[in-house]
C-alpha cells in the first residue's frame, strides 16, 4: 500500500510503500517548540522514502535535526542518523489506519495538557522508567 503526505502548501510532498509502524507521541520541550505542541511521529527508513520538494533543515541538537517547508512552516521530519526518517503523523493523507502506540519524554509534556488515552508512558525515552497512571 503506497502511503502519501505533503506539507500544508503542498510544496513538498513525500511517498512510501513501506509498512507503517505504530505512532508515538513525544512530548520533550524541543517538539513542543518546533510543532507548537507535541509531536505524533513514525519511523521510515531514508530508503523507503520519495521525497519531492527541498525540505529546510534546522540542526536542533547535536546528531538530530528537523526538516520542514521554507515556504509553509509545516513540520514534516526528525532524523537523528539511524537511516530512518519520523514522519510527522499529520502530515499524511487521510486515511492512514495507524494508531498511537505511547509517549515519551512526558516529564517535560506541557502543563496546559494532561494524557489519558491509557497509553504506555515513558519519563523520557522508552529505554528509561515508565510513568504512573
Amino acid at each position: 500500500m503506497t502511503r502519501t503526505g505533503s506539507c500544508l502548501c503542498g510544496a513538498i510532498r513525500y511517498e512510501t510503500d513501506q509498512e507503517m509502524g505504530p505512532v508515538t507521541g513525544c512530548h520533550c520541550t524541543q517538539c513542543r517548540k518546533w510543532t507548537g505542541h507535541h509531536v505524533a511521529a513514525l519511523p521510515v527508513p531514508w530508503d523507503a522514502l520519495r521525497l519531492t520538494g527541498a525540505l529546510t533543515w534546522y540542526a536542533a541538537s547535536p546528531g538530530a535535526r528537523r526538516g520542514f517547508c521554507g515556504t509553509c512552516g509545516s513540520s514534516l521530519i526528525w532524523e537523528e542518523g539511524d537511516g530512518l526518517a519520523y514522519l510527522m503523523a499529520g502530515t499524511l493523507d487521510a486515511p492512514t489506519g495507524l494508531a498511537m502506540d505511547g509517549h515519551v519524554f512526558c516529564a517535560d509534556a506541557g502543563d496546559y495538557y494532561r494524557l489519558g488515552d491509557g497509553l504506555p508512558r515513558w519519563v523520557a525515552g522508552r529505554s528509561g522508567p515508565e510513568m504512573e497512571a
